[in-house]
């Protein structure tokens, strides 16, 4: 959603940009009129409507100095072409500029989509009427399922990534963050190795490889004024890999009945009238007729992996690369236990059924 508009767009060179946009994206007239949008992952992105009122959504990395696969422009702009005319919805894919003179950095144009993340729960409340819940919840998981549906290779997308060994390389480069976040965060948590050690001697076969969104949530979906989704956004990370982790990751964010705890009441999904995370897991298996008997495995993964990614934000706090001003350290150390807890729970169910 806009959060302010101004003559400098912060990032982009106005005039040389609106000059390629003249030449390479016909379908918007200048000038443009920009607006900065949230959200992003840091990126860059504003909202720019052409001289006839026609909007469109331009994208670049962040300034400074960037990690080599971070804010990856040129996969994201592959990954909408590609997925343009598909049964997954997103935005039309208007122009990509690999020409880093012009403004600094990689950028694209992209469809603007009228439709809203969800963050929070009043974004849900706002955006999604209770009556639209059910449809919106369905909208979602579906959208996912035809991601997963998709064969990388026929849409272009077979060199996105490596296709085997998904989960061995995710358990390898999150341990990896966990052991060397341990000084500078001086916290440690056994747990957090023999979760490691157990998802590691139990990989479970992986099928054929699919595009992995890596980052699949409400808050990566723009929900359309008929309350369902109307796209997914945010590609930066995605890849090729064992789709039930995509699944599994999309799920945590859904509340079930056999929870210990009730959800997080400011969550996105925590309003009431949405299906519930099983039913949503059933909903996938019979759109794809993959066999979800191990899911618990890519739940209990996914867990640890977020407490890992956690772990190495608090790290950064204490080590002072980050202002702590106005964070929750605290909060930070909660969620991790609480993933770490999760994921536990997770695995304990798994060798009960062993």
């Amino acid at each position: 959603m806009p959060v302010t508009e101004t003559s400098a767009p912060m990032g982009y060179n106005v005039v040389a940009v609106e000059a390629w946009i003249g030449q390479h994206v016909p379908s918007l007239r200048l000038p443009l009129i920009w607006t900065r949008l949230e959200g992003g992952h840091s990126n860059l992105t504003y909202r720019i409507e052409d001289a006839h009122g026609q909007a469109a959504v331009i994208r670049r990395p962040p300034l400074g100095e960037l990690l080599p696969k971070a804010h990856d422009m040129a996969r994201e702009w592959s990954l909408i072409r590609a997925l343009s005319g598909t049964a997954v919805p997103v935005p039309a894919a208007l122009g990509f500029c690999d020409d880093v003179s012009v403004t600094g950095a990689r950028f694209y144009v992209m469809g603007h989509i009228d439709g809203h993340p969800l963050y929070n729960s009043d974004d849900t409340r706002r955006w999604v009427p209770e009556d639209c819940r059910t449809a919106m919840a369905h909208s979602f998981i579906d959208a996912l399922a035809s991601l997963h549906a998709l064969d990388p290779d026929e849409v272009g997308l077979g060199d996105l990534g490596k296709k085997e060994g998904y989960i061995a390389r995710q358990l390898k480069t999150w341990y990896r963050s966990w052991t060397a976040s341990v000084e500078p965060a001086q916290l440690d948590d056994p747990r957090a190795h023999s979760l490691q050690e157990y998802f590691l001697a139990n990989v479970p076969v992986q099928g054929p490889a699919r595009v992995v969104h890596g980052d699949y949530g409400v808050h990566n979906c723009l929900v359309g004024p008929d309350g369902t989704v109307a796209a997914v956004v945010d590609w930066e990370i995605s890849t090729l890999g064992d789709p039930l982790a995509d699944l599994a990751y999309a799920l945590n964010q859904w509340p079930d009945p056999t929870d210990a705890l009730p959800p997080k009441p400011e969550g996105a999904t925590a309003p009431p009238g949405f299906p519930s995370r099983s039913a949503l897991a059933q909903r996938y298996a019979d759109r794809t007729g993959r066999d979800l008997s191990h899911l618990d495995y890519y739940i209990g993964f996914n867990r640890w992996k977020s407490a890992c990614i956690v772990h190495g934000v608090y790290a950064r706090y204490m080590e002072g690369k980050k202002g702590t001003e106005g964070v929750d350290l605290a909060g930070l150390l909660q969620s991790i236990d609480r993933s770490l807890e999760l994921a536990d729970e997770a695995v304990a169910r798994l060798r009960a059924r062993a």
